[in-house]
């Protein structure tokens, strides 16, 4: 693994220091906030580690209460609510400074039988190997963007068009995006989930910013992730390649909608992803 990816496994190996309660710790980056999705790759680790190893993550759904914090640690109290014979249920609340941050509540699943069957077509793509690398995508920007642009990626990313911040016009409001893990991770089906939970935040909700001509890094515009919905489909690597396919049905009242397809190189529909963020307009100061 490179030393990004290594970080990234490390970070999602929560410190178990009670039953049912876990504790998460922040990577040293200058960051004003916690990236939501190593909130959502945590708590998913935190119920995972309370489940039998037969089950799979099937769904998630989950709110962000608050910005974390990302210089003290992070707990992951985990509710059992449920055990059944094919299904498990648990709810995660993630706690600093007494207040609950985040909350998510997740379903795993005995392995079953395929039986019935059906997928959406993956759409064309580019092939990732002919797409550059991100710093040499935003390069244009490298200067804007400072520490953002220098810091080592655990996950490697290829897009397929423009990013949000070349601000095109008459963009429709759909990206793909290639990404994979930036190294080899263990045989562990939960680490692999988690690691595409960390990433499935990175890029969605930019997918309602394309038809309007701004960028996150516009001093007049407020954001953050407000939920985020996962239902996982079929089994995966986090290691090979996966083309995340989105788009953004809905954007008004302050709030932007965008839902993603994962697929494998082969062509399985593999996760899909939902989530609605905050995307305000701020008055003018000048």
């Amino acid at each position: 693994m490179t030393a990004a990816l290594d970080q990234l496994v490390a970070i999602l190996d929560l410190e178990p220091i009670e039953v049912n309660i876990f504790r998460g710790r922040s990577p040293d980056e200058q960051r004003q906030r916690v990236f939501g999705g190593q909130v959502a790759g945590q708590a998913l680790v935190a119920a995972g580690r309370t489940v039998t190893t037969d089950r799979f993550v099937h769904s998630l759904h989950a709110y962000f209460l608050r910005p974390g914090d990302p210089q003290v640690p992070i707990l992951y109290e985990v509710d059992r609510i449920r055990d059944g014979r094919s299904f498990a249920t648990r709810r995660v609340v993630a706690i600093q400074h007494g207040r609950p941050i985040f909350n998510l509540s997740a379903s795993f699943h005995v392995a079953e039988p395929l039986g019935l069957h059906h997928q959406s077509p993956m759409p064309p793509a580019a092939d990732p190997g002919s797409l550059p690398t991100f710093k040499e995508h935003m390069a244009p920007w490298a200067d804007k963007l400072g520490d953002w642009y220098h810091r080592p990626r655990p996950i490697d990313m290829r897009f397929t068009e423009p990013p949000t911040r070349a601000l095109q016009p008459d963009r429709r409001p759909a990206q793909q995006v290639w990404f994979r893990a930036d190294g080899r991770l263990p045989d562990d089906p939960l680490l692999h989930a988690c690691v595409v939970a960390y990433a499935s935040d990175s890029t969605l909700i930019d997918t309602a910013l394309l038809p309007h001509q701004v960028s996150f890094d516009d001093p007049h515009l407020q954001s953050a992730s407000l939920d985020h919905a996962m239902w996982f489909h079929r089994p995966f690597r986090a290691d090979d390649w996966l083309l995340y396919d989105q788009d953004s049905p809905s954007a008004g009242y302050s709030r932007g909608l965008a839902r993603g397809e994962i697929f494998t190189v082969a062509g399985d529909l593999v996760v899909s992803v939902v989530q609605e963020g905050l995307i305000r307009r701020l008055p003018d100061a000048g």
